[in-house]
């Protein structure tokens, strides 16, 4: 039997030693590792769903409506009761997932010879988005806090020249939220430039009272976008509806590089279905809220190694929380009890999502359990 042959590819060189990206998908009892809602659709929204694709499946021999008018409004009608700013359709765009509406920004507005800018840690795909589409990538760091210093961040802005600035809010993995001041810097910096402002809203629905949302500043800044997910507060990661709000003009420029049909017939069906019990889904992130607030609480009071645990602010619906001398053993000993969680942003920090108060307190007995063997 003859061994077959190694192909030999024109890969890309700077795709040589890459590896596809992806959060570890481990079969365990307790999932708190990649920030998904942990509560199922109720049997109603289910249904909901379920016959409107049926609907849907009966014209699947057509092609689906290139722009979805229809969901766009129901996108901008529930920004409206969210955010309280009320958005034209024409202003909101949508894709397969936040990750393809960023795509499209950085295929439309970066490219050979143009630069985008962010600010670590922050989400580990933003520097894949620029290596996909040939785009240059920078970052500034953030403070101690996870903060971003508006001073700085103008002079990285006027020294590097992007065309796209990345900025996560609440940022991923820290649950950073950016303040008014900060995000007012960056914007007035960019359009000197000019750039993109890209913020991401990824976790918005879970901000704590007196957080703002950049929504409000779009009628003033036509260089701003917003982009949100149905993903965590409409517990639909299944589904992948990622959208954008911007001005008419940003979204046009995203319409010329989107693929033809990009969003199909079903996926619309699906996220209408779903935009159609906006009140009874979002009901339950202001109980994750909650709960997110109690664990940061507890985790407080823990200690490892003989100090107290750190635990960065957040307005997400996850923790980040550390130091260790070997975060890798804690994460593994958590996932020895059979709970999952994610070793990702600076070294010596986890990350834990929010999950049901069952799961919640699987966690937490588990990393008592893992500090304690730990301090022996």
């Amino acid at each position: 039997m003859t061994t077959p042959a190694v192909p030999v590819l024109p890969l890309r060189p700077e795709l040589a030693d890459e590896v596809p990206y992806g959060a570890p998908q481990l079969d365990v009892p307790v999932l708190l590792n990649v920030n998904e809602n942990p509560f199922a659709p109720s049997e109603e929204v289910v249904a909901t769903i379920a016959a409107s694709v049926a609907e849907a499946a009966r014209g699947l021999n057509r092609y689906p409506d290139r722009d979805f008018p229809g969901l766009r409004q129901d996108l901008a009608d529930f920004l409206a009761v969210e955010s309280g700013v009320r958005l034209d359709p024409s202003q909101v765009w949508a894709a397969n997932g936040s990750n393809e509406v960023m795509l499209h920004l950085l295929q439309a507005f970066g490219g050979p010879g143009r630069t985008a800018v962010s600010f670590a840690p922050t989400y580990s795909m933003y520097p894949e988005y620029a290596r996909d589409t040939h785009t240059r990538w920078v970052t500034g760091r953030r403070a101690e806090d996870f903060t971003i210093d508006p001073a700085a961040a103008v002079a990285l802005i006027e020294a590097e020249r992007p065309s796209v600035v990345l900025l996560a809010s609440p940022n991923n993995p820290t649950g950073t939220a950016l303040p008014r001041e900060t995000l007012e810097a960056v914007l007035d910096a960019a359009a000197r430039v000019p750039a993109v402002v890209v913020v991401d809203e990824a976790y918005a629905e879970f901000r704590r009272e007196g957080t703002p949302s950049a929504l409000d500043l779009l009628a003033d800044h036509p260089h701003l976008a917003v982009t949100r997910t149905m993903s965590k507060a409409f517990a639909a990661a299944g589904m992948r509806l990622g959208y954008l709000a911007a001005s008419t003009a940003l979204v046009d420029a995203l319409r010329v590089v989107r693929l033809p049909y990009h969003l199909s017939a079903v996926t619309q069906a699906a996220a209408r279905a779903a935009l159609a019990h906006r009140d009874s889904l979002l009901a339950q992130v202001a109980d994750l809220r909650a709960q997110r607030d109690a664990l940061v609480a507890w985790l407080r009071t823990q200690r490892a190694g003989g100090r107290a645990l750190q635990v960065a602010e957040t307005d997400a619906n996850f923790v980040l929380f550390g130091t260790f001398d070997d975060r890798h053993a804690v994460w593994q000993g958590l996932l020895d009890r059979g709970v999952l969680i994610r070793e990702t942003g600076p070294e010596g920090w986890l990350r834990v999502s929010v999950g049901t108060p069952a799961e919640t307190r699987a966690f937490q007995d588990a990393l008592t359990d893992v500090i304690a063997q730990e301090e022996l």
